[in-house]
């Protein structure tokens, strides 16, 4: 990574990635920042270009941004940085006696330490016909591009999964559809809300309203039986378990996602639903460690970036020979990235008998919240329409801040319930609120 001293080991230590996705180059970017580590580091992607933000697949589908806009570093910053970078080729077999490993390209590279960051792929439901042509998966560039090309034939298409992958997907695909010949648009929830893991039924019935007054078809509470197909191998609809047929020469499934750990699995590495690894993200093997959605941490699985920023920090500081207190698992905030759509949720959907529910709701406005607190902490928070105080709401409910001196005014804005916190904590003070909460 860095030119050799006189006062540097004539071999510096070879740190192998595998997996040049947002994790693996997240980790790459947290090791440059550090001068003075001592690391020759391989990166090796199985996609033809460099790590890209996939957060920003939703928007490139939906038209709203190029695809360059994406590119997170390109091969000339590796480069700069006296990195490896090899792309296009998939690591196939890892031999952790030799600390050797395999390419589908024949390529063979030796390693002092590795990081399996392979990520994670599409969850696919056991129903018939996912195998026709014209079932997808929204995952890579190459997913997006297959169905930008879609939409732009036009038609219908039919989205499987209600969360926000699918809700992003949905959209995508209308809008893109929109601005050339139209396509009509179904989504299929099982559940009986969209964003059933992150919404209570007021917010979500506010969601599908808007989503269906932009024209997307939503069935929730609804059943996928099988997907129909053509003499050709080609789909043609969805049947749902009510015997309902959806029309469709495009289905899109976003029901979630499977952890890649067969590559640590056929290493003899420990695994469960994902690699298994402690707190400083290291796996059975001393020399070898997992990071992001590959990865299990105290029984947990990852599919938001927040806490596999918080295991890239982690990790970067292990590999460094720094001290850390390691990986804990901590809350996260839900946004959804719909254009036009401002939604930001955390902790419980459904409130407990010792919960103190506050609400608001302004029909005209299209506003929406609903806090659940208990002994006068923020436990949960929903906000739709307008989500100004969520990062308040979050910051306070990770920090445990009893709130009950401002429970009055917990919904009417942050100016407010500082203002009331800090009489209530200095109640000296000159200083008085200019505004109280009736």
């Amino acid at each position: 990574m860095h030119p050799q001293s006189a006062t540097q080991p004539a071999t510096l230590e070879h740190l192998v990635i595998i997996g040049n996705g947002m994790a693996g180059h997240r980790l790459v970017e947290a090791l440059a920042k550090r001068p003075a580590l001592s690391l020759r580091i391989t990166v090796i992607g199985e996609e033809p270009q460099p790590a890209y933000n996939r957060i920003l697949l939703s928007p490139l589908l939906a038209g709203e941004m190029e695809r360059d806009a994406l590119t997170l570093r390109d091969a000339d910053w590796y480069a700069e940085q006296q990195i490896d970078l090899i792309l296009g080729e998939r690591v196939t077999d890892i031999d952790r006696q030799s600390r050797r490993l395999t390419t589908d390209a024949g390529r063979i590279l030796d390693y002092d330490r590795l990081v399996l960051a392979t990520g994670s792929r599409p969850a696919m439901p056991p129903i018939p016909g996912l195998t026709l042509a014209g079932v997808h998966v929204f995952r890579d560039l190459n997913d997006a591009d297959a169905l930008t090309r879609a939409a732009e034939a036009g038609g219908s298409a039919v989205v499987i999964g209600g969360g926000l992958l699918g809700l992003e997907a949905a959209e995508g695909l209308r809008k893109q559809g929109q601005a050339k010949r139209g396509m009509n648009v179904s989504l299929i929830q099982r559940d009986d809300r969209l964003m059933n893991r992150q919404l209570d039924i007021t917010a979500a019935r506010l969601l599908e309203a808007e989503l269906c007054s932009r024209g997307l078809d939503i069935h929730t509470d609804a059943g996928l039986d099988h997907l129909t197909g053509d003499d050709q191998g080609h789909v043609t609809g969805a049947m749902l378990s009510d015997g309902q047929w959806l029309p469709a020469q495009c289905v899109v499934v976003a029901i979630g996602i499977t952890p890649n750990k067969e590559l640590g699995q056929a290493a003899g590495l420990e695994v469960n639903r994902a690699i298994v690894v402690d707190e400083t993200l290291t796996t059975s093997d001393p020399a070898i460690h997992a990071l992001g959605e590959c990865c299990e941490c105290q029984g947990n699985t990852f599919g938001l970036v927040e806490p596999i920023w918080q295991q890239v920090e982690v990790l970067a500081a292990h590999l460094a020979g720094e001290p850390t207190a390691g990986y804990v698992e901590t809350p996260c905030a839900t946004k959804l990235k719909v254009s036009g759509v401002s939604l930001y949720a955390f902790g419980p959907t459904e409130a407990e008998p010792d919960h103190d529910v506050l609400t608001y709701r302004d029909p005209l406005q299209g506003d929406y919240r609903r806090l659940l607190l208990c002994d006068g902490r923020i436990v949960g928070a929903v906000l739709y329409g307008d989500t100004a105080m969520g990062p308040w709401y979050f910051e306070h409910s990770l920090a445990g801040t009893d709130l009950g001196p401002c429970r009055q005014a917990l919904l009417l804005g942050a100016a407010d319930a500082d203002a009331l916190l800090h009489e209530h904590a200095n109640p000296d003070s000159p200083e008085r609120p200019v505004k109280e909460a009736a």
